[in-house]
């Protein structure tokens, strides 16, 4: 019998989630797949001696719908085939990891400058200037690690910089010079590094886009410079499966994030595209055909 895993994190839930794994659920059904929906939490993965555990459930391949990049990577220690991977999961999971992965490869994106590491809460305040005449205003700034627009907020002037830097001055974050009005981007969900579906995302009562922000989605017809960024950034993070956030100005399109875990009701809902079936099919192709 064809059995995978379909892995979710056990502390988190919502109804995007409930939904994802769900309908991925039902698509593998639909292939004669059976799944099992897994807690990683249940999944007590460690070391003993010199070999890595865990108590996976036999299985043909694992929907790792987690961020948890430990897990993930004990479970492919241990034999397990992950959709995405651990490492595509780690460069995605950190913003300022997925731009340095993607740069120098002909891909435009907003400039962007790393917090320093710090080990206590100096008021040294070099190092904003230096940002400060870079970036100019506004300047968003993002906690490295975050999703649905948690932990992205924008600073207007010197005064509402020096707020964000002090509060998140001890975990890693990342400046970025804002490009157009703000409040709007463009979706692109990515299925065996191919673009299949594309949607504007816009909030008019917010400078963040996401769904999850109050932002409306509409399908789009990607423009050839649009679609190559997207396939190139999931090829290069060797991502099965992505959601690829443009930004665009008067100059161009730019690469914003790439999301390993992207939700994708809300891109099912404005496009009319089955995501949750095509990538059921690209997985089986991958496992059971050995398709490349």
């Amino acid at each position: 019998m064809k059995k995978g895993i379909i892995a979710v994190n056990g502390y988190f839930e919502n109804t995007a989630m409930r939904l994802q794994r769900e309908k991925l659920k039902k698509a593998f059904s639909e292939l004669d797949v059976r799944t099992e929906i897994v807690k990683t939490n249940s999944l007590i993965a460690g070391i003993r001696g010199d070999r890595a555990y865990a108590s996976l459930p036999p299985c043909d391949f694992c929907i790792y719908l987690d961020k948890d990049v430990t897990v993930a990577l004990m479970l492919e220690k241990c034999g397990a085939i992950l959709f995405n991977s651990a490492e595509s999961i780690r460069l995605c999971d950190d913003k300022m990891l997925t731009l340095i992965a993607v740069s120098g490869a002909g891909i435009p994106m907003p400039e962007s400058i790393a917090s320093p590491l710090m080990y206590s809460e100096s008021e040294d305040k070099a190092f904003l200037d230096g940002v400060e005449r870079r970036l100019g205003y506004p300047i968003v700034v993002k906690k490295a690690y975050g999703s649905m627009g948690t932990g992205v907020y924008l600073a207007n002037d010197r005064a509402e910089l020096e707020t964000y830097f002090r509060a998140l001055r001890l975990v890693p974050h990342l400046y970025q010079k804002r490009i157009g009005r703000g409040g709007e981007d463009i979706r692109v969900t990515t299925i065996g590094g191919k673009a299949v579906a594309a949607m504007r995302r816009k909030n008019d009562g917010d400078f963040r886009s996401n769904i999850e922000r109050g932002g409306k989605g509409e399908a789009v017809v990607l423009t050839k410079r649009q679609k190559a960024i997207a396939e190139k950034a999931s090829a290069l993070l060797k991502l099965e499966y992505a959601g690829v956030d443009l930004l665009a100005d008067e100059e161009g399109d730019y690469l914003c994030e790439v999301n390993s875990n992207a939700f994708f009701e809300g891109i099912e809902r404005a496009t009319g595209v089955d995501v949750a079936q095509g990538y059921a099919e690209r997985v089986y192709d991958r496992i059971y055909r050995g398709k490349r």
